[in-house]
């Protein structure tokens, strides 16, 4: 066992164990005001690109259109489910996530399924390592940041992982949490769909093109 592998076991079954009157609580809030399911599982890449199933609050409502076709994102998001977003409180059961060796506590965050065939060579190299409940990204700005800097970051993680450097991540992370910033990009709820586009037509991103980060 490596020693990250251990120290993720240890963190998240310790957490879990102090955060289960939180969780209950907040278990109880999403039955009351948005119904079941309480939990929100969807399949997601891990390493190596391997299908898993993520466990989150759930922080939308289900409400469809006539047509059976789904609502935008920012009218299904409650203010609870902002709230718990706010707080990263949705996240809580991604500690099971971890203690299953789904994923790790730091690590490039799980995306969508859809997203794998629109990564390009250097973007996919994020299934290198194990998806985390947060990452580089989170603390350098979340979903404020364009995708193509997220990448960056998720590739430069991938080459210079660490345990002292999880360690950092992990404590910027707290600070994120607490002055919630980036929870969305600018004038959204949430986050845009990455579509495979970049800035920059003419050549990749290259992790190593800039010193990331200043932790």
């Amino acid at each position: 066992m490596s020693v990250k592998r251990g120290f993720d076991l240890v963190v998240s079954s310790t957490l879990l164990f102090a955060a289960a009157p939180i969780m209950l609580a907040v278990a109880l809030m999403v039955r009351l005001f948005l119904g079941p399911p309480v939990i929100f599982r969807q399949l997601r890449p891990g390493l190596e690109a391997r299908p898993f199933a993520l466990y989150k609050f759930r922080t939308m409502h289900e409400t469809k259109l006539p047509d059976g076709k789904q609502i935008e994102d920012h009218e299904r998001l409650t203010r609870l489910g902002r709230a718990l977003r706010a707080t990263s409180l949705d996240e809580l059961p991604e500690l099971w996530n971890v203690l299953r060796g789904d994923m790790s506590l730091v690590g490039p965050r799980p995306l969508l399924l859809r997203y794998l065939p629109l990564y390009d060579r250097e973007q996919f190299r994020r299934h290198e390592a194990r998806p985390g409940i947060t990452g580089l990204a989170q603390v350098e700005g979340r979903n404020a940041l364009p995708w193509e800097r997220r990448f960056e970051l998720d590739a430069w993680y991938v080459d210079n992982q660490s345990l002292l450097l999880d360690l950092r991540i992990l404590l910027l992370t707290v600070l994120r949490v607490v002055t919630a910033n980036g929870v969305a990009q600018p004038g959204r709820a949430t986050v845009d769909y990455f579509t495979g586009q970049k800035l920059n037509k003419t050549r990749e991103p290259q992790s190593h093109d800039k010193p990331y980060p200043r932790l």
